[in-house]
C-alpha cells in the first residue's frame, strides 16, 4: 500500500526575516557588542593604601567641619549684619558728631581770630562737596573704595605685610581699614556717647579708636551693614561730616574754613591734598603747628591723585609749584592767650562746657595783638642772649579797661596754657608807686611839694627796725614829690605812705582794681605785694581816664550762633571814681616826667607824650614797665617763671625797651596826643621864702592811724611830714 499522500511535511525551521515585498532580503542586524564589565580600581595595599586612606578621611572630616563653621558663620554675620542695619538712622542725623558745642571768637571788628571746643562748619555731601577734596580722600584713604563691599581683604593683608616687615604686631599700626570700616569707627559701631559712663568725651572717642582683633571683628557686620543700609557717597557724606581734622575742626567744612577761610566745596587741588593729608595724624600734620610738614604730606597726597587718574601731570604740576597756605586770620594765631582769658568771662555752660554753638564778640584788636607779639619777639631776638629761659608779658588796654592785646608767654602755646599776664602774682616793686602818690595828691598834695631823702629807719613792733635803701644807695636829700617818684626814691615813698597813712594807700590800690593781698606793714611802698599785670595795667588805666576804677574786660557780647540777640554782654569797664580828676592829672605829670628825665627814658616815644613807670623787685626777680599814652595804657612783665634772678635786668631796661616797641607799633598812623596832665605851680624848697597858701586837703579817705593836716601858709611840708612820721612811731 502506497503512503505517499499522507507524507509528513519536511521539518524546516520558520523564516525568522521575511523577505519583503518586492523580492529583496532584508540585511540582518548588526550584531550588538558584549557589554563591557566595570574596572575596579585595583586595590592598593599595603603602606601606601593605608596612607592615602587616612588622608582622605581627614580630608573629608575637615571639609565637613569647615563648611558646617562656614555656614554658622555666615549666619551669625548675617544676623550681626541685620541687627545694625535696623539700628542704623537716616544719614542727616550722623552728621553732627559732637557731644558738646563750639565757641567761636570774634575781635573787635567781628573778624574770627580763634576757635573754642569742637568746630561744625554745617553739613556738607560728597556730591557738593569740592571735587578734588572728594577724590584726594579715595586716593588716599581707600582707593578700592567704590570697588569693595566694606571690607578689602587685600588691604588688610598688604596692612597685615607691612606691619609685620616694620617689627609690629599684625594689627598694630596700619590696620587696612577702608572708609567703610573708619567711618563704623567714628560711630563707635552705634554706641552713643553717654557721660555717665566716660569720664570725658575724649576718653569715649579714644576707646572708639581702639584697635585689637576683637574690634576688628566687630567692624565686619557694621561696614556690611553700612554697605547695605547707605550709598556709597552716602557713606563718604558722614565720613567728610565726622572726621576730626585737627585744631577742633570737626569735619571738613569746619577745617577748611579754620585753614583756610572758605568753604570745603571751594578748595583747590593743593588745599584739598593738604585737608586729605590730616586724616592720617591730625594734630601732626595740622598746619597750624607745622606749615611745611603738612606741605610735605600734601605732595605725598598729590603723588597718589596724579597716579590713580584724579589729576593731569599738569594739574599735579601747578599744585606742587604752589602749596597751600594758611588764611590770614589763621596763620596770625593772633590771642591765644587772650582767647583763654576771655573764655572765663562767660558762665561756663556757655564758654567750656557749652553744648550749643556760640559767637563771643570780644575786644581784640589783631593788629594790636600782631604788634605786641612781634614787638616781644624781636626783644629777644636782639638784645637777651641765646639759651635764655627768661619770660614776658604784655598787655594792651584803652583807658576804659578793653584789652585789646595779650601775650601771656615769648611764644605762642597751645589752649589752657600758663599765661603769665593774668595767672603769674608777681611782687610789683616800684611799679606800685604811683598808688601812694595817688592818695597823697587826692589829700591836698602837688608834684611841687617837697619830700626828704633821707636814710631813714622805723621800728616795727613785733618785727623790729625796718630801714628802706635806695637802689642807688644815695640820698638826695630835699627833693619834690616829682622828683622822687621820676628818680623812684624808696625813702621818699615810704615817708609819703607813712604821712598819709597806710590804709589810705591800700585803699586807693584796692579802689583802682589791685585784688590782691596787700602788705600791712611799711613795704607797702615799695610794691612788697605781689598782683598780676593784668590788674596792674588795669590800675593804671584808671589813672588815665581821669581816677576812675576800671575792670578789664574782653567780651563785648556773647549770643548762639544764628541768634541776633545777646545773650550777656557789656559797653564799657569804668567803675567808681576813686580819686579826683586834678589828682589824677597831677599823678599823670609826675609819671611824664619818669619817661622824660627819669628811669624809664628807655621808654621815651620821639614826638609823642607819653607817662610811665618802672619797677624791680628785690633781687631783680621780676622787672616791670606800665605805662601809657593819650590813647592806650600797655603793661610789661619780665621775669623766670622759677622766681630765678634777672642778670642786669631792671625795669628801666628791657621792659621799657619792650614796652617803647610795642608802643610804636600800636601807635603806627595814629595822630599824636596830648596827655591828660596838669603841670603844678613851682615851688620853692622850704625855709627859702614863704609859699602860697594851699586850698585845704580834700579829706576823701579817712587813715585810720592819723589824719594829715592842711598845710599852713608858712609851713615846711618836709617837717611837717617827718614830724608826723616821728610821732607815730613814737620818736624813733
Amino acid at each position: 500500500m502506497s503512503r505517499s499522500g499522507n507524507r509528513p511535511s519536511p521539518l524546516v525551521a520558520d523564516r525568522r526575516y521575511k523577505t519583503p515585498a518586492g523580492g529583496k532580503k532584508a540585511a540582518p542586524p548588526s550584531p550588538k557588542k558584549p557589554k563591557t564589565p566595570k574596572r575596579r580600581a585595583p586595590r592598593r595595599g599595603g603602606i601606601s593604601g593605608f596612607i592615602l586612606g587616612f588622608f582622605g578621611l581627614i580630608w573629608r572630616m575637615f571639609w565637613g567641619i569647615t563648611w558646617r563653621i562656614g555656614a554658622v558663620v555666615t549666619l551669625i554675620v548675617a544676623a550681626a549684619t541685620f541687627y545694625f542695619y535696623a539700628k542704623l538712622p537716616p544719614v542727616g542725623d550722623m552728621l553732627d558728631a559732637r557731644a558738646r558745642g563750639s565757641v567761636t571768637l570774634l575781635d573787635r571788628n567781628d573778624q574770627v581770630f580763634a576757635w573754642r571746643g569742637e568746630t561744625f562748619g554745617g553739613s556738607i555731601t560728597a556730591e557738593t562737596v569740592s571735587k578734588y577734596l572728594h577724590d584726594a580722600v579715595v586716593a588716599t584713604e581707600d582707593k578700592r573704595f567704590y570697588w569693595h563691599y566694606g571690607i578689602s581683604p587685600r588691604g588688610i593683608a598688604s596692612a597685615v605685610r607691612i606691619n609685620m616687615r616694620e617689627g609690629r604686631g599684625p594689627l598694630q599700626g596700619n590696620g587696612g581699614s577702608t572708609i567703610t570700616q573708619q567711618v563704623a569707627k567714628l560711630l563707635c559701631l552705634g554706641v552713643p556717647y553717654d557721660p555717665t559712663q566716660w569720664k570725658s568725651e575724649a576718653d569715649y572717642e579714644a576707646d572708639c579708636r581702639q584697635g585689637g582683633l576683637m574690634r576688628k571683628i566687630r567692624e565686619v557686620p557694621f561696614a556690611f551693614a553700612l554697605e547695605t543700609k547707605y550709598t556709597k557717597e552716602e557713606i563718604l557724606t558722614i565720613y567728610f561730616n565726622r572726621a576730626y581734622l585737627g585744631a577742633g575742626a570737626r569735619g571738613f567744612e569746619a577745617a577748611a574754613q579754620r585753614y583756610f577761610g572758605i568753604s570745603a566745596n571751594k578748595v583747590d587741588a593743593a588745599q584739598a591734598a593738604m585737608l586729605a593729608g590730616l586724616l592720617k595724624a591730625p594734630s601732626t600734620y595740622a598746619p597750624t603747628n607745622n606749615l611745611q610738614r603738612a606741605q610735605d604730606r600734601a605732595e605725598v597726597v598729590l603723588g597718589l591723585m596724579q597716579e590713580q587718574g584724579y589729576l593731569t601731570l599738569a594739574e599735579h604740576e601747578a599744585a606742587t609749584r604752589n602749596p597751600a597756605t594758611l588764611s590770614q586770620a589763621a596763620e596770625a594765631r593772633a590771642g591765644g592767650y587772650f582767647a583763654d582769658w576771655v573764655m572765663g568771662e562767660g558762665p561756663s555752660f556757655l564758654t567750656k562746657d557749652t553744648t550749643e554753638d556760640v559767637i563771643m564778640r570780644t575786644t581784640l584788636d589783631q593788629q594790636l595783638q600782631t604788634a605786641a607779639e612781634t614787638a616781644l619777639a624781636d626783644i629777644f631776638a636782639t638784645k637777651v642772649r641765646d639759651g635764655s629761659k627768661a619770660e614776658a608779658a604784655v598787655i594792651v588796654m584803652s583807658a576804659d579797661g578793653a584789652v585789646r592785646a595779650m601775650v601771656g608767654g615769648r611764644k605762642a602755646a597751645p589752649p589752657g596754657s600758663f599765661n603769665r599776664a593774668t595767672m603769674a602774682k608777681r611782687q610789683t616793686g616800684s611799679a606800685f608807686k604811683p598808688f601812694v602818690y595817688a592818695a597823697a595828691m587826692d589829700l591836698g598834695y602837688t608834684p611841687a611839694d617837697f619830700v626828704e631823702d633821707t636814710p631813714l629807719t622805723i621800728n616795727i613792733p613785733g618785727s623790729g627796725p625796718y630801714s628802706p635803701k635806695n637802689y642807688t644807695n644815695k640820698y638826695l636829700g630835699l627833693i619834690t614829690l616829682t622828683k622822687a617818684l621820676e628818680e623812684s626814691v624808696n625813702t621818699a615813698a615810704v615817708r609819703i605812705s607813712e604821712a598819709v597813712g597806710r590804709d589810705v594807700v591800700r585803699k586807693v590800690a584796692s579802689d583802682f582794681g589791685i585784688e590782691s593781698d596787700l602788705a600791712a606793714g611799711p613795704a607797702l611802698a615799695l610794691g612788697a605785694s605781689e598782683s598780676s599785670l593784668l590788674e596792674m595795667t588795669g590800675a593804671y588805666a584808671g589813672i588815665l581816664n581821669g581816677g576812675s576804677a576800671v575792670r578789664p574786660y574782653g567780651l563785648r557780647d556773647l549770643r548762639l550762633r544764628d541768634d541776633d540777640t545777646p545773650l550777656m554782654g557789656q559797653d564799657g569797664g569804668i567803675r567808681e571814681r576813686v580819686i579826683a580828676e586834678q589828682s589824677a592829672q597831677y599823678l599823670t605829670y609826675m609819671m611824664y616826667k619818669v619817661v622824660e628825665e627819669g628811669t624809664g627814658t628807655r621808654a621815651r616815644l620821639n614826638g609823642r607824650e607819653a607817662a610811665g613807670k618802672t619797677g624791680t623787685t628785690s633781687a631783680a626777680r621780676d622787672a616791670w614797665f606800665i605805662g601809657f599814652t593819650a590813647d592806650y595804657v600797655a603793661g610789661v612783665w619780665m621775669g623766670y617763671d622759677d622766681n630765678t634772678p634777672l642778670s642786669g635786668v631792671t625795669g628801666g631796661g628791657l621792659p621799657a625797651e619792650i614796652w617803647h616797641e610795642v608802643m610804636l607799633r600800636v601807635h603806627e598812623g595814629l595822630p599824636a596826643r596830648p596827655l591828660p596832665m596838669k603841670v603844678p605851680e613851682p615851688r620853692l624848697p622850704p625855709g627859702t621864702q614863704q609859699q602860697a597858701p594851699q586850698e585845704e586837703f580834700p579829706q576823701t579817705y579817712q587813715p585810720q592811724a592819723q589824719q594829715p593836716q592842711a598845710p599852713q601858709p608858712g609851713d615846711d611840708l618836709a617837717d611837717r611830714i617827718l614830724q608826723e612820721v616821728l610821732g607815730i612811731l613814737g620818736g624813733n
